[in-house]
């Protein structure tokens, strides 16, 4: 049966329409999407059925007033201190809160996650394009020294890169943050670092040398629970912490993600046994892309995998027929402002799926 896609969607967001939204709940059941970037092994179906066990409780309760109290139970497994740690619905609202309060005129390299786009208006925001010919790597140097002549107060960057999913070092964020001393206020987006390594080569563990850095992590990608929404903050800056949580309101998360936090320090094993099966599945899928004629792979250290198309297929013409010839859904990257039509961002959806992938991707080109 032909699938009936709500083609006017792709024109009404900057993010993927979502596959239920796409195609409908029943056919959604039948594709894989390869779109959504979120561990698939965790949480444990153990944990799945414990909060359905506790759902009927959870939906007539209200969640704590207290933000600490979510936030000692996560950071506890983060090993940070909770008093600095500020959990939001989602990484969104954080970053919606972060660039409305201690924005008042950022660089941002482009293509970028649409949020920083979006929740920015233009008066303060500078774009930063990446160039094609260098596969939009991003060179932290020459960035700060445009970002420094600019006179900016603020700078964004996504490590890894959304959407190429390119990786910079740890030593590299260090210097960087030490030459970036000067600048008012440096957003770090981490929302991919645990899917990096073996060993998460994040900025959280030093995060409090550095008074005007703030972390923002979304919990959607690396717990693999989007519909929870849940995301986080992390900086040493007392005062801003202070200033985001004011923001906020009480209730900004709902009982069933504020349970699901309280799950995380029993389940921390299980988790990291996850997230480095995710990695071990993605290394996979990024040497057997790179095996494909006709397209151009990008190295990743996130959970997803973008390649450019060079046999004249538009990454739209791509998506398409991988959706409609073999019920898979791929993520058109067209929209990202500053990237061109012909890029694909695959996320690994497991080791089954992935092979499926590798298998319908060179007859779709």
């Amino acid at each position: 049966m032909t699938i009936q896609i709500n083609e006017a969607l792709f024109e009404e967001t900057s993010h993927s329409p979502s596959l239920i939204d796409l195609v409908g709940y029943e056919e959604a059941q039948q594709i894989i999407d390869f779109c959504f970037i979120a561990n698939p092994y965790y949480p444990t179906p153990a944990m799945v059925e414990e909060m359905v066990r506790q759902f009927p409780l959870l939906i007539k309760s209200y969640p704590s007033s207290n933000p600490l109290v979510g936030a000692r139970h996560l950071a506890e497994v983060l090993n940070v201190d909770p008093e600095h740690l500020i959990i939001g619905n989602g990484a969104t609202e954080l970053i919606t809160e972060v660039c409305h309060l201690l924005v008042s005129d950022i660089g941002v390299p482009i293509p970028t996650f649409g949020e920083y786009l979006e929740k920015i208006d233009r008066g303060r925001l500078r774009l930063y394009p990446l160039r094609a010919e260098d596969g939009y790597r991003l060179d932290l140097r020459h960035y700060l020294a445009w970002v420094e002549r600019s006179s900016l107060h603020a700078a964004l960057v996504i490590n890894p890169h959304n959407p190429t999913g390119q990786l910079v070092s740890l030593d590299e964020m260090h210097d960087f943050l030490e030459r970036a001393r000067g600048l008012g206020l440096v957003i770090v987006d981490e929302s991919f670092i645990d899917f990096s390594a073996v060993e998460v080569p994040s900025l959280l563990r030093s995060a409090d040398r550095y008074p005007n850095l703030v972390i923002v992590r979304s919990m959607s990608k690396h717990c693999g629970v989007p519909g929870l929404r849940l995301g986080y903050c992390y900086t040493g800056n007392a005062q801003r912490v202070a200033h985001l949580r004011a923001s906020l309101p009480t209730w900004n998360i709902n009982t069933l993600a504020e349970y699901f936090l309280s799950l995380l320090p029993g389940t921390n094993a299980e988790y990291h046994a996850a997230r480095q099966r995710v990695i071990e599945d993605v290394q996979w899928l990024y040497q057997a892309l790179c095996q494909i004629d006709g397209i151009t792979v990008y190295p990743t250290g996130a959970n997803f995998v973008c390649f450019r198309v060079d046999n004249g297929m538009t990454a739209k013409e791509v998506q398409r027929r991988l959706l409609v010839e073999h019920r898979m859904y791929v993520r058109d990257c067209s929209n990202k402002q500053g990237m061109d039509r012909y890029h694909i961002r695959v996320a690994s959806q497991g080791d089954e799926k992935d092979r499926q992938l590798i298998s319908a991707l060179p007859r779709v080109l």
